[in-house]
């Protein structure tokens, strides 16, 4: 046993910082025996830790393995079965009830022996023995092994020591000493015995004489055991207060744990209630603004303009996950929306005022226009509605809706003021050219001098080479510049007086500067109103415009063409395409009154075509040079179209007319006269 005890040792428990200090062979109770062995072990580092360590010896070898391992302090019951007779049986109470069988009654005896002396220095009488008898529990059970358990000291005393070197050197230098040693062992055997027989006499003399020393190193050895257990009583109490102390600075660190938690958790709360205080907290004076703000000073639209956009910053943030779950989020939420729909609702009312006030204001100025052939200034209204630019822009983007419903208004309001006013602006056109006498009134229906005609139709011939031909003439008419178109104008005048009399010469310049001016005041009225929608309804870039269904309106020469959508934004080709299709909405009316006004000039005089055509071209031109897509070049484009119509008409009426030469023979090579 005791070698299998230092194999143990030496094997098993050393490599773990372990001392074994009692052994058993045991087996399981009622099963096969398949032997094993019950270690009773200390570790060799503070705090000491108690451990029972089941061994097992390998089948495929010669050598022990660790199997389980129990606490000491885990064991509740230690059951001997018997305290009076011999019994090799006993039960360790863990988790659960292990039964053995000692090899032997002295084994096991040792075994519980040493549990109870590592349950009195450790555990502080913490495990119950039953059936045990109060002797083995007192002392040390004597055995043929000679074993003992002390303290953390204590060693167990082996039968059997193998020699040191040191030992094995004494030996030799003896044996080199006595020639006979070898030969005759016998003599040497009895030289020793001898010799170790005269020392132990002189030690038993020497002890003898050092028996009042003994006795003062047994005192001394007594009070020494006293202060060891008195120090071991204060190490108990300083490990209880350790113990104590650790419990207790467990807490303090689980506490402080917490702590750090709950403040790692109190500055992520007071950033996100930083975030959303800076980010979704509206100005009380931006609340009034929207509320109460006056829409119609300057300082007042100021105010709701700062207002609105921050109104739609605090709605636009970029919310972190978790904040639209907040309730006060939600209903800061609700409380925005609310504020943008008033507001809206009060903006899109207010400039449906303006809108219908600017067509009672523009209403009243057409009187004094009424005499005069100009047409009626829009820049003050237009000047003052831009004030309102960035408030749609807004609206726009927070309430499509409104947006589109005053895009509607306006061109309906719009429409029908302009329409007044060029009706108006165009009869007096039309009163001018027709003239106030009776005879400028019944100039159209008088027959026109014989020899007149004539001269018109010689000139016609040698110039009809040059009119024919509708589309190359118009392009080459087209790029005149103003110099060239004066110098046409004066060579007109001049024919007008070789082939006309002096009253259709002055009826002709007089509609031509009639004409003249009816292009020069519709032009900037469009051009303005163009801008003014551009900038107003903020179309600058690629967008669209309000409506679902498409509608076509047929007008007199030429058709409109609308789109409109309910929920949102219609992508369309440019924003070109848009303004040209609001701008045909309001000014629906010029084209007819352009084609109506053409007409009259040619029921005047058929030759006035003419004139109309070079003016046209040069108008068209001008414009395309601006904006080949806009509306005021589709419409002169479309009007030229009709004048070209009306004049390649007169020419075919002219080449009709038979010529009578009665005045002098024209010769081939005589120049023309136009």
């Amino acid at each position: 046993m005791t070698a299998i005890k230092h194999a143990l040792q030496r094997d098993i428990f050393t490599p773990n910082d372990e001392r074994l200090l009692s052994i058993v062979n045991v087996c399981k109770a009622g099963k096969k025996k398949r032997n094993c062995f019950l270690c009773a072990t200390v570790t060799t580092e503070r705090p000491v830790q108690v451990n029972v360590v089941k061994v097992k010896k390998s089948d495929k070898g010669d050598f022990y393995k660790r199997q389980t391992a129990w606490a000491l302090r885990d064991l509740a019951v230690v059951d001997a079965k018997d305290a009076v007779k011999e019994n090799p049986e006993f039960d360790l109470h863990f988790d659960k009830v292990y039964k053995w069988v000692a090899s032997s009654t002295a084994e096991k005896n040792t075994f519980i022996s040493c549990i109870w002396k590592l349950n009195q220095r450790y555990l502080r009488k913490k495990i119950d023995f039953i059936n045990v008898s109060s002797q083995l529990l007192e002392e040390s059970v004597p055995s043929g092994e000679n074993q003992s358990v002390a303290g953390g000291d204590e060693e167990a005393v082996d039968e059997y020591q193998e020699l040191n070197a040191r030992e094995e050197q004494d030996i030799e230098i003896m044996m080199e000493g006595c020639e006979y040693a070898i030969s005759n062992a016998e003599a040497f055997a009895e030289k020793l015995s001898r010799e170790l027989q005269v020392l132990d006499g002189a030690n038993i003399q020497s002890i003898m004489a050092s028996e009042k020393q003994v006795n003062i190193l047994m005192k001394l050895l007594d009070e020494a055991l006293k202060e060891v257990d008195q120090i071991e009583m204060k190490l108990s109490s300083y490990e209880e207060m350790l113990q104590s102390v650790k419990e207790q600075m467990d807490q303090i660190s689980e506490s402080n744990h917490l702590i750090h938690l709950s403040n790692t958790n109190n500055v992520k709360l007071l950033s996100e209630i930083e975030f959303l205080v800076n980010h979704m907290d509206l100005a009380k004076g931006h609340i009034k603004a929207l509320q109460e703000g006056d829409l119609t000073s300057s300082r007042g639209i100021e105010a709701c303009t700062n207002a609105a956009d921050a109104l739609l910053q605090c709605m636009n943030v970029a919310l972190r996950p978790g904040h639209d779950m907040l309730h006060a989020v939600k209903e800061q939420q609700q409380r925005f929306s609310d504020l943008r729909e008033q507001f809206a609702r009060r903006l899109a009312s207010h400039l449906n005022s303006v809108f219908v006030q600017q067509g009672h204001d523009q209403s009243s100025t057409l009187a004094q226009h009424s005499v005069e052939l100009t047409l009626p200034n829009h820049h003050p209204f237009h000047r003052d509605l831009l004030r309102y630019a960035k408030l749609m822009e807004w609206l726009k983007n927070t309430d499509y809706g409104k947006y589109e419903g005053l895009t509607k208004n306006y061109m309906d309001y719009l429409s029908r003021l302009y329409e007044r006013e060029i009706k108006d602006f165009f009869e007096v056109a039309k009163i001018k050219m027709t003239g106030t006498t009776k005879e400028g009134k019944k100039f159209a229906t008088l027959p026109r001098k014989e020899s007149a005609v004539k001269q018109e139709t010689e000139s016609l011939h040698g110039s009809s080479g040059k009119l024919t031909g509708s589309t190359s003439s118009l392009n080459k008419l087209s790029v005149q510049s103003s110099g060239s178109r004066r110098s046409q104008s004066s060579s007109l005048l001049d024919m007008g007086n070789m082939s006309a009399s002096d009253l259709d010469v002055a009826d002709r310049t007089k509609f031509d500067k009639i004409f003249e001016q009816v292009l020069s005041e519709l032009e900037p009225l469009c051009l303005a109103e163009q801008d003014f929608i551009s900038k107003f309804f903020k179309l600058q870039q690629h967008q669209s415009i309000p409506g679902t269904t498409n509608e076509a309106e047929e007008m007199d020469g030429g058709s409109l063409s609308r789109s409109y959508t309910s929920g949102g934004p219609q992508t369309v080709s440019s924003e070109k395409d848009m303004i040209r299709q609001m701008m045909t909405k309001i000014f629906r009316c010029i084209e007819p009154e352009l084609n109506n006004l053409i007409a009259l000039g040619d029921k005047i005089d058929s030759f006035n075509s003419l004139y109309m055509l070079v003016k046209m071209s040069h108008h068209v031109w001008t414009a395309q040079n601006v904006d080949p897509a806009s509306f005021l070049s589709t419409t002169l484009g479309n009007v030229l179209v009709t004048v070209k119509r009306n004049f390649d008409k007169c020419i075919k009426e002219v080449e009709t007319i038979p010529i009578q030469m009665t005045g002098p023979s024209l010769s081939l090579n005589d120049p023309p006269l136009f």
